[in-house]
């Protein structure tokens, strides 16, 4: 089969369109004729070593298909069933051996383009306003990269909550999606800092929590945007790692809560799993909750998919296709 694989660290021109060997259903796993992958910054990341792997390794963490086999023990899937799954190394290949209990069944009205695209970035945004910090009516929020994949998610998501929405862009193109997605307001962070803006907007109060995947660039500026007790909740780091600090600075700007969490601590069960995606579609089919597919590349071109991640140029989400 073909996969796109990495054999030593590095830029984009790191992932190699590779002939490999097609792998087989294990105990407990099933194996999927992969039709549809989907593009995140965890896969920059494993690509260009900020969180190493062993090499070589087929990158992708999110994908949906078709069962083709069904390996010992695996009960709850059958062959033939179109399913999608998240955190599940190695989806950047025509072939995947995964695991069944991380396995969902995609409703018939749902391809697998949509499939692929909702489960990752879906579930992020999920666990975000539901689980790490639990957004109500009422709450003021401010979401970096408002345009990007689990930036769009978090904004229709939350207005869907009843909260507040500030998100920043940097464009008036990216903009205008935020706007669309139900975003109050809008900060062009390329005009405007964002610290000032929010507090102009909040009247001084700050806001309750920050959705924060940029990082190194907008750390410090977050903290200084929440009320006293705000939780910054740091999810990616699009802009490079923050660099060490004291604690005590959380103290001395309001007694901040700050967590870092992952997707692998808040999707840990089948039940866990399948309650956000079941949500995700469920919302996705009544239209309340809309994807937006900002690009497609062959599974061939995915050196050219990351260099447009990477380089801001994409919106929503970008899906590659074996």
């Amino acid at each position: 089969m073909k996969a796109s694989r990495v054999h030593a660290c590095g830029g984009p021109e790191a992932l190699v369109y590779d002939d490999v060997p097609e792998p087989e259903a294990g105990r407990d796993q099933v194996l999927v004729d992969v039709e549809a992958v989907g593009v995140n910054f965890i896969d920059v990341y494993h690509r260009n070593g900020l969180y190493p792997l062993p090499t070589p390794f087929i990158p992708g963490s999110e994908a949906a298909g078709t069962v083709r086999s069904v390996g010992e023990g695996a009960t709850d899937i059958q062959p033939g069933q179109r399913v999608a799954y998240a955190m599940e190394r190695g989806s950047y290949a025509e072939v995947q051996a995964v695991d069944a209990w991380r396995c969902v069944r995609l409703p018939d009205t749902m391809d697998v383009v949509n499939g692929a695209a909702i489960m990752l970035q879906g579930m992020t945004a999920h666990y975000l306003l539901y689980s790490t910090f639990p957004v109500r009516e009422g709450h003021r929020i401010l979401v970096h990269a408002a345009a990007g994949g689990v930036g769009l998610l978090l904004v229709q998501m939350a207005r869907r909550l009843g909260a507040t929405v500030y998100g920043t862009v940097s464009t008036r193109a990216k903009a205008e999606l935020a706007l669309e997605a139900g975003a109050d307001q809008i900060i062009l962070y390329t005009e405007q800092d964002f610290t000032v803006e929010v507090d102009r907007l909040t009247q001084g109060s700050g806001v309750d929590v920050v959705y924060d995947s940029v990082g190194q660039a907008t750390f410090e500026g977050s903290l200084n945007c929440l009320r006293p007790r705000g939780y910054m909740v740091l999810y990616g780091q699009s802009s490079g790692p923050i660099a060490p600090f004291n604690p005590a600075l959380l103290a001395s700007k309001g007694s901040l809560f700050l967590t870092r969490p992952t997707l692998l601590n808040y999707a840990a069960t089948r039940e866990e799993t399948v309650r956000r995606a079941s949500d995700l579609f469920a919302w996705h089919q009544s239209g309340d909750l809309k994807l937006r597919i900002g690009a497609t590349f062959p599974l061939s071109e995915a050196a050219e998919a990351h260099r447009q991640l990477e380089g801001r140029k994409t919106t929503g989400k970008v899906v590659l296709l074996p």
